[in-house]
């Protein structure tokens, strides 16, 4: 009998289990908004992948509204391609929002659109299942217990994945969702996909604390640069190239606050970051990336690349996560001046 023939080289990827599960994750991902099946096609996604798993990455994030389905179909395509052994790597892909269709029932949260909304995912993908899903919105039309059954239908009925999670639902409904399960004898949600980064912290660190401390919830969070805003590039203006530029529609809130006076204090902040990333040895891409990192309760930071080289610059990071000592982290902390304050516990700290 042959040897399994073995293709993961870790190298010096540091991995955290997903919430309460065994399943580990590293703490790089590689996720396919605004890039795959929209800016990027072909065979520079196959490109970016490789790079991702050469890196250490074995942790890939998709969702169905993306690119209205064509970023699962191009990353499908490349995984087919890239034929790596299925055990070895984590997909993950996300329902809500749909692929456009007009049809009431192809998109939300019912149950009809959990089950037939993910076996489309899978078609697209290429894939008998993935191993995490995703209500990528909560759905405030559907009952919470006809969602939570929906998801377990897919999981322990279907086999068309192993877990379930949320995607920028509040704590009470992700506890709502828990407490359903456990009383119905359903499958319980283990992970959030929230926007987290040193200018977005208040949800992710004082609204999401009960979940970590009762259920171990995990977190694949996005935006780690603040959509760019954490690279610097747009110190000096907005780039041709850049996602603000190529994604006008989607980031014109963000654009119109840049240009006011609390954007253009954020890009003072980020200009003094910079200072202290080049001290440490990095950029500020890496500082932003490792100090994301650094919080234990970040189960995989969800990087976005439509180039190899930037996926091999943002795994640099690893190397500045233990510089970040207490002091540094003290520096940032003055530095941001926006640490979020919890509700008073009037001495009652533990």
């Amino acid at each position: 009998m042959a040897a399994v023939e073995l293709k993961f080289d870790p190298k010096d990827m540091i991995f955290r289990h997903l919430g309460p599960t065994g399943l580990k994750v590293s703490i790089f991902s590689l996720g396919g908004w605004l890039t795959y099946g929209g800016t990027q096609k072909g065979s520079i996604v196959k490109d970016c992948l490789q790079a991702a798993w050469d890196n250490g990455i074995n942790f890939f994030d998709t969702a169905e509204v993306y690119a209205n389905g064509q970023c699962e179909i191009e990353m499908g395509q490349a995984l087919k391609e890239l034929a790596w052994p299925r055990d070895e790597y984590v997909l993950s892909t996300k329902v809500f929002f749909g692929t456009g269709r007009k049809e009431p029932n192809t998109r939300g949260l019912s149950k009809k659109h959990v089950v037939e909304g993910l076996k489309s995912s899978l078609a697209r993908l290429q894939q008998p299942y993935v191993d995490i899903v995703l209500a990528h919105r909560p759905d405030a039309a559907t009952p919470m217990k006809e969602i939570v059954e929906g998801f377990t239908q897919c999981i322990r009925n279907l086999n068309m994945a192993y877990y379930w999670g949320t995607s920028e639902w509040s704590a009470r409904q992700i506890t709502e969702a828990t407490v359903i399960a456990e009383k119905y004898n359903l499958i319980a949600p283990i992970a959030e996909q929230p926007q987290y980064n040193a200018f977005h912290r208040e949800r992710f660190e004082i609204e999401y604390k009960p979940l970590y401390d009762q259920f171990q919830y995990g977190t694949t969070i996005w935006s780690p640069l603040a959509s760019g805003l954490l690279t610097g590039k747009y110190n000096d203006g907005i780039p041709e190239d850049s996602r603000f530029a190529t994604n006008k529609s989607v980031f014109e809130s963000t654009i119109k606050e840049l240009k006011s006076p609390e954007g253009q204090a954020k890009i003072e902040k980020v200009k003094k970051l910079t200072k202290v990333a080049e001290r440490l040895g990095g950029t500020v891409t890496q500082l932003s990336l490792a100090w994301c990192a650094k919080n234990p309760k970040v189960s995989t930071v969800i990087l976005g690349a439509t180039k190899i080289e930037q996926i091999h610059d943002n795994c640099t990071a690893l190397k500045l996560i233990d510089k970040l000592t207490p002091d540094v982290m003290e520096e940032i902390e003055a530095i941001l001046d926006n640490k979020p304050k919890g509700p008073p516990t009037y001495g009652r700290d533990r």
